[in-house]
């Protein structure tokens, strides 16, 4: 009876937390191709899953540090996706919020927080001297 309770609240949790989802991604992954004439094989980005409802989370990590001639700002990248999906670590990842489409690469850390919601951090956007880098 306390564990069916636990589980309704975990369902009822899960469907707020999801709710606030505006945006989808598209999940891209490395696939090997072997060419039946040269015999050689090459990774070929193909497209895994898409039309994932998830959220994008930005926060700066620290102020702004730096010199006369360069400024670098840090940035902390969250993306948020239901539990159960599977992403493969180096996987692209291609996210579409109020009406702008961004492309991650290289995820670099996933942590999941079960059973309502999973993350994925991305370190290292930066600013230098107003050009911001993109991986």
């Amino acid at each position: 009876m306390i564990s069916d309770a636990i589980k309704r609240a975990q369902r009822m949790h899960r469907k707020a937390i999801e709710a606030t989802y505006d945006g989808t991604c598209k999940i891209y992954g490395m696939k090997p191709i072997r060419d039946p004439v040269t015999k050689v094989t090459r990774q070929e980005e193909v497209l895994k899953q898409e039309e994932i409802p998830c959220h994008l989370s930005y926060s700066s990590t620290a102020l702004a540090a730096g010199s006369d001639t360069v400024t670098a700002v840090a940035q902390t990248i969250k993306l948020f996706l239901a539990p159960e999906l599977v992403v493969p670590p180096g996987s692209r990842i291609e996210v579409t919020q109020q009406g702008r489409t961004e492309s991650y690469a290289r995820v670099v850390r996933l942590r999941s927080i079960p059973p309502t919601r999973r993350f994925f951090w991305r370190y290292g956007r930066s600013m230098h001297n107003g050009q911001r880098w993109k991986f």
